[in-house]
């Protein structure tokens, strides 16, 4: 009985994606000031039990949206050289991360030839600067040789920023500048629909996952916000996008294995990994 609970979830978390995937299947325009407004007017903030709890320092990071103040302990205006100057010694994780990334050199795509596995990301550029000069972010005679410090924790097309002023943590709108598509398609997961209303509109889903933390008494409720915790290192997906592909590499080939998906679909309350690892297809994806 539980293998076949297992397999059921699995199936279930299949279906979900397959939904939200189709929701935006075919559509080529997307407008992304209309998308981004509402997104913000969307997010629920701190939710309807506000009143209960406060918020301890690493939800800056979970949800940047409604907590994030940008450091005071280094001030000034700076570059994205005097970004890496600093960060390579203070967290030279961050900078190895972005330097292997595509992000660190968009050039290299255009030499791309139709046996790389990557080629499909050669056109892709082309979308992202043709959106972009659309939106008057990229002149026309200009192409981008890389996405850098001040494109993601600043605004498209900056060349400095004030560390303590204008610092910014990325949200799905930061991302969704460039990732326009991908931004549209995921947050078409509020409009999903399950056909004997199981669920209401939305939910399940990774638009409405922070909602579903902060509009839930009990989580809410506990007095041990370290132990809410737990529940926000998974129910974050509403508001950032590295949670699939990990900073500062943001992979789209680390996003698509089951693996990614296990750091939160799994153990007793969620095991849709299992499940998966179970079925016929996660055999054949070890094998």
């Amino acid at each position: 009985m539980r293998e076949i609970n297992i397999l059921k979830n699995g199936l279930i978390f299949i279906v979900i994606f397959m939904m939200s995937f189709a929701a935006t299947a075919g559509s080529e325009d997307y407008d992304y000031e209309k998308i981004k407004d509402k997104y913000y007017a969307d997010h629920p903030g701190k939710g309807k039990y506000a009143d209960l709890w406060e918020a301890i320092p690493i939800q800056q990071y979970w949800n940047p949206i409604t907590f994030y103040e940008p450091p005071t302990s280094v001030k000034g205006e700076y570059n994205a050289a005097e970004c890496v100057t600093c960060h390579k010694n203070e967290t030279p994780g961050w900078v190895h991360a972005w330097k292997d990334s595509t992000h660190a050199n968009l050039d290299e795509l255009r030499g791309l030839t139709e046996e790389d596995p990557r080629f499909y990301k050669k056109a892709k550029l082309a979308e992202v600067e043709q959106h972009l000069r659309s939106r008057g972010a990229l002149a026309e005679d200009k192409n981008l040789d890389s996405v850098g410090c001040m494109d993601c924790h600043g605004g498209v097309g900056k060349e400095t920023i004030s560390h303590d002023k204008d610092l910014r943590m990325p949200d799905r709108a930061d991302c969704g500048q460039c990732h326009v598509q991908e931004f549209a398609e995921a947050e078409a997961e509020k409009e999903q629909k399950w056909p004997q209303d199981q669920w209401g509109e939305g939910h399940p889903s990774h638009a409405m996952d922070w909602k579903a933390n902060v509009e839930t008494g009990i989580w809410a409720g506990m007095s041990q916000r370290e132990v809410a915790q737990g529940c926000d290192m998974c129910h974050y997906q509403q508001n950032k996008c590295d949670g699939c592909h990990t900073r500062h590499t943001f992979s789209a080939a680390e996003a698509r294995k089951p693996e990614a998906c296990s750091t939160c679909h799994n153990g007793v309350d969620h095991n849709e990994f299992e499940g998966y690892m179970l079925s016929k297809h996660g055999v054949i994806y070890e094998t």
